[in-house]
């Protein structure tokens, strides 16, 4: 039944507005087929989490403690939280180098964050995810529940992704 609604309406549609309605569909498409396979590895994601706003403040604690408001001005910090990192202000791995340690972490229960979102995901059981999972995502920042390191993964095919551990400096 939605189909052919949906079938009916797009038959009626120029050419300009179908392409329009694809990139509305390929949006949802890619949404729904990531939130599926972290779920086909058998992640639990709790979609909001109470505590979201002290969570972010302890990321910036933890992982931006040594930025002072100057520069997180001068860097815009308050833009992309990954910033830090392009422009060199917290050593961290890059690339495929950070891909990897990402996938060699431990991952049990993580955080998952967003850069304009204010909400934070909890993803449980997540041992079996990769850096691949998050390809096509942007902005999205991964750390696990004791703020050790953190993963990020960008808009920008040329920043990232990121890897910091907080013990390896």
């Amino acid at each position: 039944m939605i189909r052919e609604e949906i079938n009916r309406m797009l038959d009626v549609l120029p050419e300009s507005e179908l392409n329009v309605a694809y990139s509305r569909i390929e949006m949802v498409y890619r949404k729904y087929m990531y939130e599926k396979r972290i779920a086909d590895k058998g992640v639990q994601v709790t979609e909001f989490c109470e505590e979201s706003e002290e969570i972010v403040q302890r990321w910036d604690e933890v992982f931006a403690h040594n930025l002072d408001d100057v520069l997180k001005e001068t860097i815009y910090y308050s833009q992309y939280k990954w910033h830090m990192f392009s422009y060199e202000q917290q050593t961290c791995l890059e690339g495929e180098v950070a891909r990897a340690a990402f996938d060699a972490e431990e991952k049990r229960d993580l955080y998952v964050m967003y850069q304009h979102s204010p909400y934070v995901q909890v993803y449980e059981n997540a041992s079996a995810v990769v850096a691949a999972d998050f390809d096509e995502q942007q902005d999205i920042y991964i750390f696990d529940k004791a703020f050790t390191w953190t993963y990020v993964h960008t808009h920008e095919s040329m920043c990232g992704p990121y890897f910091y551990n907080i013990e390896q400096g």
